[in-house]
């Protein structure tokens, strides 16, 4: 009775939210910058509504896609007569959504008492982690406070965590979940989050490090569309601002700012997954954060994580210059680096975002430094592109595990170089 209730509730869900039933995610990879032409080309072509987890940059990089079923049959005769390679990355995306479904459905059936009784190794809706948050607040009254910054366009509260042990300390922000279908970064979160908690007073790292900074976590930076993700549309990225003129909706919060702003690797179009905005920090889930990081003035790192690709990357991504402080975010990227694929063996690149993957501007961590956050950092978590957005949520905890040992050494380094 209690599966057939499970699937009774799957059932109700999935048929409220758009489906992916025969849509494949294409792994396209190009010989030479004649085969990108073509393949910019063709992402141009609106009828196809195809959307691209890695866009055609240039041939270093594959290019992923989502193709729908409809678009199928053109899209391979298109890759066919131009002789361009691709490999079937996902088969049917409705199958790994129906999984991630009824994993989530089965994961509610035990409701937490407390942050040592939820579940890290599910992915959980806005309100179960905006339960969390102030669950974990209430059992660390001494070490941990919830903050709102601003409202989401929709009004929901941007709840940020601050870790402290004294008054007028320098900081140290990390954000999770800026585009919205990221599900493993929003997890990751909670996980870093009860950690921080679980090990001050315990590991002799970070409480050095909680002895002197402040640590600033957003967990859910872009609610209006992570509630989509769960309601609607499991592979919405943007924000849900209207946009004026367009029945598109949305902004790429991660080129929304004012670093190169409306520069190559960005996009005019109110209906790409890449458009701008109509100008820098349009988006309230962006400006919360500016007037944050300008109030504060005295934020010494700031860590934005995506996913995915696996890489660490530093500034910056709108320009070809080199960052001043190139030598040592390099030198810090490469620990970082080595401490995360010491856990598990996982392999990360590292480098400048324009030489890593491409030239991108309005981004986060390039705004940032050149506020003077001198650390700067993005991540992009796993994997390399087997299930992209999926990731299967068994992969959470091994996900966060690594990923914490690079924030360690990134947050220690912060905290032995920052005067």
């Amino acid at each position: 009775m209690k599966r057939l209730l499970v699937l009774l509730a799957l059932s109700v869900a999935v048929f409220a939210k758009e489906t992916f039933v025969g849509h494949q995610v294409l792994r396209i990879t190009a010989k030479n910058e004649a085969e990108i032409v073509l393949l910019k080309e063709l992402s141009q072509l609106e009828h196809l509504e195809l959307d691209f987890w890695r866009e055609p940059i240039d041939e270093s990089l594959p290019v992923d896609v989502r193709v729908p079923f409809h678009s199928l049959q053109p899209v391979r005769s298109f890759l066919a007569y131009n002789e361009i390679h691709y490999d079937i990355m996902i088969e049917d995306l409705q199958d790994l959504l129906d999984t991630e479904q009824q994993e989530m459905m089965s994961s509610r059936a035990l409701q937490p008492r407390s942050t040592d009784d939820f579940n890290y190794a599910s992915y959980h809706t806005l309100s179960e982690i905006n339960s969390f948050i102030d669950a974990l607040v209430q059992e660390n009254p001494n070490l941990v406070s919830k903050i709102v910054i601003g409202q989401s366009y929709e009004g929901r509260p941007l709840n940020v965590l601050k870790f402290s042990t004294g008054a007028n300390r320098p900081g140290i922000w990390i954000d999770t979940g800026i585009h919205s279908r990221e599900w493993v970064t929003q997890a990751s979160g909670t996980w870093f989050a009860k950690k921080i908690v679980t090990d001050y007073g315990r590991d002799a790292a970070l409480t050095a490090i909680l002895d002197s900074f402040d640590i600033f976590l957003e967990i859910v930076t872009n609610p209006d569309g992570f509630q989509f993700t769960h309601t609607s549309n499991r592979m919405w990225r943007k924000t849900r601002k209207p946009i004026s003129g367009s029945l598109c909706v949305g902004v790429d919060p991660n080129r929304n700012w004012d670093a190169g702003f409306g520069g190559a690797g960005s996009s005019s179009s109110p209906c790409s997954e890449t458009y701008r905005g109509p100008y820098a920090h349009s988006e309230p889930e962006v400006k919360a954060i500016v007037d944050f990081v300008k109030s504060h003035g005295n934020l010494k790192a700031f860590v934005s994580i995506h996913s995915y690709s696996q890489m660490l990357l530093y500034p910056y991504g709108y320009t070809k210059t080199p960052c001043k402080d190139q030598a040592e975010l390099h030198e810090v990227a490469q620990r970082a680096v080595a401490a995360l694929t010491s856990l598990y063996g996982t392999k990360y690149e590292y480098g400048s975002i324009i030489n890593v993957i491409y030239q991108a501007s309005g981004g986060t961590i390039d705004w940032t430094y050149n506020q003077g956050v001198k650390y700067s950092f993005t991540f992009e978590l796993r994997d390399t592109g087997r299930y992209g957005f999926l990731l299967p949520a068994n992969q959470i905890i091994p996900t966060a595990q690594e990923t914490w040992l690079s924030l360690m050494v990134i947050m220690d380094h912060t905290k032995n170089n920052s005067y």
